[in-house]
């Protein structure tokens, strides 16, 4: 299994040097397997490159999930050259108790002036929309879904192929219960083993002070939840707008200390956009 990350930025895009070696798209997640299965991740600002790369491979369809529909987390979907692309099928999943219906939110929302010049109604792909509850095999995966600690609720990802389990919890608050949430241990078993958990690591235990309630996690909360899930790797996700690269350095040495404190065998690092991690 390979994971691309193609924007692992939080709340807004962002650009200029000191963001250049995380880089500043917004949350876009691409998996494939050893089958030539591939699914997507939100449609942040990152979905624009992945697909400029799905054009070139002149792929037919696309299978995209959503974590939930915040603005950073659709922003990208607009300028997706595939939807523009005459015969193209993009095959859209969502949970409406966690997420709403996403095909109205997304789509036929998103797509309309003043939004956005090209109405629903103009675009010429097929977009076949399912929902579904708890688990989906999709293209030699299997997905299984929880809810989100975040205002306006969402889905974290479980997602396992050919022996590997990698678990996406982005815009998840550890520390603070959100109506609808899972607990903590159920958090725990929902990531339970996994190859690699990438979770949201927004604040800094000192940011987070005057941050509860907002939806996001510290790294130490990451970290508190990887080691009780005994996951192999941790991937620290969603980096904060305001956040440049030596911060971002900052916070991943914090955490190799407290790994190594608590003697931990934990690899942990920030994920960077344009990221390929092999499990």
């Amino acid at each position: 299994m390979e994971i691309v990350f193609w924007g692992a930025r939080g709340s807004v895009p962002v650009s200029g040097p000191e963001y250049v070696r995380f880089g500043g798209e917004t949350a876009c997640v691409e998996i494939r397997n050893d089958h030539g299965g591939r699914i997507i991740l939100d449609a942040g600002t990152g979905i624009r490159r992945l697909g400029s790369v799905l054009r070139r491979e002149q792929a037919v369809q696309a299978d995209l999930f959503f974590t939930h529909t915040h603005w950073d987390h659709i922003l990208g979907l607009p300028f997706f050259q595939p939807l523009f692309q005459p015969g193209f099928r993009l095959n859209l999943y969502g949970r409406p108790r966690l997420q709403g219906d996403i095909y109205k939110l997304v789509f036929r929302d998103l797509f309309r002036p003043p939004h956005f010049p090209v109405p629903y109604s103009r675009l010429i792909l097929d977009i076949n929309y399912q929902e579904f509850q708890g688990s989906l095999e999709v293209q030699g995966f299997n997905l299984e879904t929880i809810a989100l600690s975040h205002p306006n609720l969402g889905q974290g990802f479980r997602i396992s192929s050919d022996g590997r389990t990698f678990v996406l919890l982005t815009d998840n608050e550890l520390g603070y219960f959100h109506r609808g949430a899972a607990s903590f241990e159920e958090y725990v078993r929902f990531a339970r083993g996994a190859d690699l958990l990438v979770h949201d690591s927004e604040f800094t235990p000192a940011e987070y002070m005057s941050k509860t309630g907002w939806g996001h996690s510290t790294y130490m909360q990451a970290i508190e939840l990887a080691a009780a899930s005994r996951v192999k790797r941790l991937g620290l996700f969603h980096h904060n707008q305001d956040r440049n690269d030596d911060g971002i350095d900052h916070i991943v040495q914090d955490c190799a200390g407290e790994i190594a404190g608590k003697g931990l065998a934990l690899e942990c690092f920030a994920v960077f956009q344009g990221q390929t991690v092999t499990l």
